[in-house]
C-alpha cells in the first residue's frame, strides 16, 4: 500500500484527537455512577472519598433515582443508595445523605419489580447482590442509619422480573474455592462481598488493577495496602468520581482511529501507537483493557485499523472466537453481539485475500442479515441506541458482504435511517444527539446510494444539526458497560468524521490518503 502525506492544515482536529491517542496512557470515558458508589462504600479511605460522595448528591435526578432513563435507572440507583446508607452507617446523622437515601429508596420501591433491566454486562449478579446489600443496612441489627428509621419496617426490595440470585450464589461458590476466577468475571469481583479481599484465585493485572475496575480492586484490596493495587486506585480516584474500567487504551485508540479512517479523514498515526496496537493482539486477540479477556470485538477493530493503515495480522487471532455461524464476543458469551461480527465481517473484508475468509464474510452476512428488525433497523447489547449498532452493521455489509448479497438489507437499514430522522435534522433514542447523528450521517455517507436526492436532503439537514449539537448536547452516556458509560474520544472521533470539519476528503476514500508518522 502507498501512504502519502496529507497537508496538516486540513486535519487539525483530527490531528489533535490523535495526539491525544498518543500522549494518554489510559484513556477517557465519563464518570460512571455505580462505579463510583462501590468505591465510596468500600474504600473510605481512599483520598478524593468526600469528592465522590458530593459528586453522587449532585448527580441524584429528580425522581429520586440516578442514571439513565428507564431500567437504566436501576443499578446506578441501588449503588448511590447502598453506598449512602453505608457512610451514615459509618459516619452517623447528616442530613444530605439522608434525605437523598431516602428519596433513592422510594424511587427503587416504586420500580421494583418492574420489566426485566437491560442486558448491561453483570446485572444478574450485581443487582441480587446490592438488593441484599440495601436490606441488611435497613434491617440489620443495628436498625436503619440516622434519619430512615420509617423504613425499618417496609417489605424488602424485590428482585426484578426474570432476575434471580442462582448466578451470584455459583460465583460467591466458585471464589469460595480458591480457584482461579475467570477474568471476565473480575471486572464485577465486587459483588461477591466478604469473599473478595485478597480472593486466592484473583490477581492483579500488570496495571494494578482487577479486572481493569476501580471497585473490583478495591473489594479485592479491602484496605489500604501499599503496592500496585493501592496505586491504581489511587491513579483512577484522584478527580474524585471514577469510571467503570480503566485503562481503555486499545480500546479507545482502536475504535477512534477506526471511524476516523473509515470516513476518510487524512491521519498521521504515530509510529508508538500502530506499535502498541499491533503488540496488543496475541495468539487470542486483544482485550479492551489490562484485567480482561481477549475479545473478537476489540481483536476485530485493532485488525481492522491496522490493515488500513498497511500492518495486516491476519485474522488467524479471530479463529477461537468462531462458533461455525457467527462469532462470539468470547468463548461462553451468553447471547450474542451484533456488532462484534459487524467488526469481525470488517477485520475479514480488509483480509478478503486470505483462505477461508470469503466463506467466513458470507457466513457472517447472512446470520447479520437475519437479525435485522422488521423496520430495518439493527439492535446491540453494547450500546443503548439502535443508530450505534445499524451504523455498525449497515457499513459492514455495505463494504463487505460477498457478491452484493446484501443489497436488499442495506436498502431496509437506509430506510429506517431516513424514516427516523427528527424534525429538527438530527437522530437519536430518547432526543436528538451528536453522537447518534454521527452515526446516522456516517451510515448513510457510506452505506446509501449515491445521488438519491432523499440521502442527500438527509446529510444535509443532519450535518447542519450536527455542528447546532457538537459539545451542547451534555454529552449523554450511551455505551454499555455496568452502568451506562460515554467513552469521549471515540464519540469524539465519530462526530469530527461525519462533520467533516476533521479534514474531510471524499465520502468513501482510498486508503492512499492516510499516513504513518
Amino acid at each position: 500500500m502507498s501512504l502519502t502525506a496529507q497537508p496538516a492544515t486540513r486535519s487539525g482536529p483530527a490531528r489533535e484527537l490523535v495526539d491525544a491517542l498518543a500522549d494518554d496512557p489510559t484513556g477517557q470515558t465519563s464518570p460512571s455512577i455505580y462505579e463510583t458508589g462501590r468505591l465510596a462504600a468500600l474504600a473510605p479511605w481512599l483520598p478524593g472519598h468526600d469528592t465522590r460522595l458530593a459528586w453522587l448528591l449532585d448527580r441524584q435526578r429528580p425522581d429520586g433515582g440516578w442514571g439513565g432513563p428507564g431500567g437504566y435507572a436501576l443499578v446506578p440507583t441501588l449503588s448511590a443508595v447502598e453506598a449512602l446508607l453505608t457512610e451514615l452507617h459509618r459516619t452517623g446523622p447528616a442530613t444530605a445523605p439522608a434525605t437523598a437515601a431516602h428519596r433513592g429508596l422510594a424511587f427503587l420501591a416504586a420500580v421494583l419489580p418492574g420489566d426485566t433491566p437491560p442486558d448491561l454486562p453483570a446485572t444478574d449478579l450485581i443487582v441480587p447482590a446490592l438488593l441484599t446489600a440495601v436490606d441488611r443496612r435497613l434491617t440489620g441489627p443495628a436498625g436503619p442509619p440516622p434519619g430512615l428509621a420509617g423504613w425499618a419496617d417496609r417489605p424488602r426490595l424485590p428482585l426484578p422480573a426474570g432476575l434471580d440470585p442462582v448466578r451470584l450464589t455459583r460465583v460467591r461458590g466458585l471464589l469460595a474455592t480458591g480457584r482461579p476466577v475467570p477474568a471476565k468475571l473480575a471486572h464485577a469481583l465486587e459483588v461477591t462481598g466478604e469473599l473478595a479481599p485478597g480472593a486466592a484465585g484473583v490477581r492483579p493485572s500488570a496495571s494494578g488493577s482487577v479486572g481493569a475496575s476501580p471497585a473490583a480492586t478495591a473489594a479485592w484490596l479491602g484496605r489500604p495496602e501499599p503496592g500496585p493495587a493501592l496505586d491504581y486506585l489511587r491513579g483512577v480516584g484522584r478527580p474524585g468520581p471514577v469510571p467503570c474500567a480503566s485503562p481503555i487504551t486499545v480500546f479507545e485508540r482502536a475504535w477512534a482511529l477506526a471511524a476516523l479512517i473509515r470516513a476518510g479523514v487524512p491521519l498521521r498515526v504515530p509510529e508508538p501507537v500502530l506499535a502498541e496496537l499491533g503488540a496488543a493482539v496475541g495468539a487470542s486477540g486483544a482485550a479492551t483493557a489490562p484485567g480482561l479477556p481477549a475479545d473478537a470485538d476489540t481483536t476485530s477493530v485493532v485488525l481492522y485499523v491496522l490493515a488500513r493503515l498497511g500492518r495486516p495480522l491476519g485474522v488467524a487471532p479471530l479463529a477461537g472466537y468462531d462458533t461455525g455461524r457467527h462469532f462470539c464476543t468470547w468463548p461462553g458469551e451468553d447471547g450474542a453481539s451484533l456488532t462484534t461480527n459487524a467488526h469481525v465481517l470488517d477485520a475479514l473484508g480488509e483480509h478478503a485475500t486470505r483462505p477461508g475468509v470469503t466463506a467466513a464474510r458470507r457466513r457472517v452476512a447472512d446470520w447479520l442479515v437475519e437479525r435485522q428488525e422488521p423496520d430495518g433497523r439493527w439492535e446491540d447489547r453494547w450500546h443503548a441506541s439502535a443508530y450505534y449498532a445499524t451504523y455498525a452493521v449497515l457499513l459492514a455489509l455495505a463494504d463487505h458482504a460477498p457478491d452484493g448479497a446484501a443489497r436488499t438489507a442495506v436498502e431496509r437499514g437506509v430506510g429506517w435511517l431516513l424514516d427516523t430522522q427528527r424534525a429538527d435534522g438530527s437522530w437519536g433514542r430518547w432526543q436528538g444527539t451528536a453522537e447518534e447523528t454521527a452515526y446516522a450521517v456516517l451510515a448513510l455517507t457510506g452505506a446509501g446510494r449515491a445521488g438519491d436526492p432523499r440521502i442527500a436532503a438527509a446529510l444535509a439537514r443532519g450535518r447542519a444539526r450536527l455542528s447546532e449539537l457538537d459539545g451542547c448536547d451534555g454529552g449523554p452516556a450511551l455505551w454499555h458497560d455496568k452502568d451506562l458509560y460515554r467513552p469521549t474520544r471515540i464519540v469524539r472521533a465519530a462526530v469530527l468524521a461525519a462533520s467533516g470539519r476533521a479534514g474531510w476528503a471524499s465520502p468513501r476514500p482510498a486508503p492512499t490518503m492516510i499516513r504513518i508518522a
